[in-house]
């Protein structure tokens, strides 16, 4: 059956137009039909003056009320659909990132608007953002299977959008048997992970490139790893030469997997970890100085409201950050929050260094690794800023 079409107000869809992949609750004529469409529903998007932009996925409820998934009208979230992009998008991360364990889809970036896929070997986890994903979820699956080759497949919820999206997925479903102790692979190490109970997919592949240097400065001196997750930063360091790697999380669990990961890489004689708020417990750090200091916090602007609070804590963290890096070292500051703005993210790191009474120079400027492709139309889609900085 064709798809209901959604029509744009007079003069309205200007990004839409230029490229960008959504339309807007006010850009949109909220008819009484529209209104009734259920959350999630294919439609035919199409402007007023009768220009066609393809199918969406509509939710009448949602500020961003429609989501471009093909150019094509009265497209089919089909398997061969999914195994069509899937397939696209294993070829791009096997030629940037070789081993296949990677962030397999980006949501928008990959032209899959409410739907990220990390890939481990052959288990895979899904993080669905929107409803019309969780309506095809099942023809996902068997592309997934038939496409990659996937034994294990995770389904798991965005816990910001579940309620808007009228997504009922309390706990994930999960497809074959997850292995009892999984491990996944990237800077040839091997890390451990938890697919189903730990955040989001398990690990974020986002600051893969970004560890590695890191690591590079880390020879014969102590790294510092500020709200760790499961220790990427410090156990790249060690692997970089690093005598000991401190690592700190609120997450017990976290902390876990940090001890699991340096037992499997043979390193656990040279990693502390330590359970506590990084915000609280930088001043309790003291005297202690290292060679590489990383802090990669959770996104503290989850909305505009929230930017001035956030740039507070990270003009904070800089300045904490910054004492403890020894003369010559490094200091690498990260934000995942795409409300923060690249240039205001690096002023406040600046002022923060300022204020600690340290010199510092800039020498890298970086985003999100190659797998995690940005919409050139969607600047939301480029959300990560990662600063390396040497102190002196």
């Amino acid at each position: 059956m064709p798809h209901p079409f959604v029509r744009l107000q007079p003069r309205m869809g200007r990004r839409l137009r230029e490229g960008a992949p959504w339309a807007f609750s006010n850009e949109i004529v909220m008819d009484a039909p529209t209104k009734a469409l259920p959350p999630g529903s294919l439609v035919n998007l199409q402007g007023d003056d009768g220009a066609r932009f393809g199918t969406a996925i509509f939710n009448p409820h949602s500020l961003i009320s429609a989501r471009l998934v093909s150019g094509n009208e009265n497209e089919v979230l089909s398997a061969d659909f999914f195994a069509s992009r899937l397939g696209e998008a294993a070829r791009l991360r096997d030629a940037a990132i070789g081993v296949p364990h990677y962030r397999l889809i980006h949501a928008e970036g990959d032209f899959l608007p409410g739907l990220v896929i990390d890939r481990y070997g052959d288990l895979f986890v899904c993080q669905i953002g929107a409803r019309g994903m969780m309506d095809a979820v099942d023809a996902l699956t068997m592309a997934l299977r038939k496409t990659l080759g996937a034994r294990t497949i995770v389904i798991k919820g965005d816990r910001l959008t579940a309620e808007r999206e009228s997504i009922d997925l309390a706990e994930p479903l999960i497809v074959g048997a997850v292995p009892a102790h999984p491990r996944l692979t990237e800077n040839d190490l091997a890390f451990a992970f938890d697919p189903v109970g730990g955040q989001k997919t398990g690990w974020f592949f986002d600051q893969r490139a970004n560890r590695a240097i890191a690591a590079r400065f880390a020879r014969g001196s102590r790294a510092l790893d500020l709200f760790c997750h499961t220790g990427g930063f410090g156990l790249t360091a060690i692997a970089g030469g690093a005598s000991e790697a401190v690592c700190v999380d609120a997450s017990e669990r976290a902390l876990a997997l940090v001890k699991e990961s340096a037992e499997v890489q043979g390193v656990a004689a040279r990693v502390t970890t330590r359970k506590a708020d990084v915000l609280e417990t930088l001043s309790d750090l003291g005297a202690d100085r290292f060679g590489v200091v990383v802090c990669d916090p959770p996104a503290f602007a989850k909305t505009r409201k929230d930017i001035e609070p956030a740039a507070r804590a990270y003009q904070k963290l800089a300045r904490e950050c910054a004492r403890l890096v020894e003369p010559g070292g490094v200091l690498a500051l990260a934000s995942c929050s795409h409300h923060m703005d690249p240039l205001r993210f690096a002023e406040l790191n600046r002022e923060g260094i300022r204020k600690a009474g340290r010199k510092a120079r800039l020498i890298a400027t970086r985003g999100a690794d190659m797998d995690h492709p940005v919409h050139p139309a969607l600047p939301e889609t480029a959300y990560l800023k990662f600063n390396l900085y040497v102190l002196s």
